[in-house]
């Protein structure tokens, strides 16, 4: 039971991690947290059953489809609602996003209405065995496309030009426009990413979860706890926090009850922040 609980942590835990590496992405180039991250991932869910529904194909055909629906809706969002309010100070953008999210919810049950929606595929009923363990197939692509996302993001990152100019912005914005960097467009980019990042987190749980309005809700939340795990800013630290996240809910689900998984995380939280209040892999505050 407990290899098996380990291994159906570590699956779901890449789905946590994608979640809150789109976060990463957002605060370490903005310095801002998107309270409506879990409201995106549940657009990619509807993005995924739409185009399902309309195509009969299986959303992990639809993967680039749905996100580049989701780069657009981030652009979008960023367009209305997130560039007038750059600048000013951070309690705007909480504001801000979290009436984003109440929005997001409100027109998407006036579209679908409230009703449960299910993507049925193939992949539902392929069980993966290893040794005594046995793992579903959905879970452990998606784990797999996790891994494939942040090498993409971390490739982009390092290798092309806009990628250094955003990490650029990441450092030290004012260097950056000194430097000639459009920060503006930087902030653009990194909203949208963090969005897509959001929207195929959702694609790759709809053969998991049912699609309804609110079912962002717990995933932003443990992505939140997530990123502050793993050190605010840092990928490798989403991944990781995803990871363990995804450990501690699944083995304490098994062995005591799923009700109080939830709890094990936060008090993973409390401890690595008592004795490492930047978290895991955060870099904490420079020192003159």
């Amino acid at each position: 039971m407990l290899a098996q609980s380990i291994f159906n942590g570590l699956v779901m835990g890449g789905v946590y991690a994608l979640i809150a590496v789109g976060l990463t992405i957002i605060f370490g180039v903005m310095k801002v947290i998107n309270f409506a991250q879990g409201e995106c991932l549940m657009l990619g869910m509807y993005a995924a059953w739409a185009l399902h529904r309309a195509t009969g194909l299986s959303p992990y055909i639809l993967i680039v489809p749905v996100m580049t629906v989701m780069f657009l809706i981030g652009q979008f969002i960023f367009s209305l609602v997130i560039n007038p309010i750059v600048g000013r100070p951070p309690t705007d953008f909480v504001v801000v996003t979290m009436g984003l999210a109440f929005v997001l919810v409100s027109v998407i049950q006036l579209i679908f209405s409230p009703t449960y929606q299910t993507v049925v595929t193939t992949a539902k009923n392929i069980t993966i065995r290893l040794g005594s363990v046995s793992l579903g197939t959905p879970r452990v692509i998606a784990c797999g496309v996790m891994i494939a996302a942040v090498l993409a993001v971390r490739l982009f990152l390092k290798k092309t030009d806009v990628g250094r100019a955003m990490r650029a912005t990441a450092e030290n914005l004012e260097v950056a426009q000194m430097l000639g960097v459009n920060t503006r467009r930087n902030f653009a980019l990194a909203f949208a990413l963090g969005v897509t990042m959001a929207g195929l987190s959702g694609l790759l749980l709809t053969p998991i979860y049912y699609v309804f309005p609110n079912v962002g809700m717990p995933f932003k939340t443990i992505s939140m706890v997530i990123v502050v795990l793993g050190g605010l800013g840092s990928i490798g630290g989403a991944v990781l926090g995803g990871l363990i996240a995804g450990v501690v809910e699944a083995v304490l689900g098994a062995y005591i009850s799923p009700d109080l998984a939830p709890a094990g995380i936060f008090l993973i939280l409390i401890l690595v922040l008592a004795f490492r209040p930047e978290g895991m892999f955060g870099k904490g505050a420079r020192k003159a």
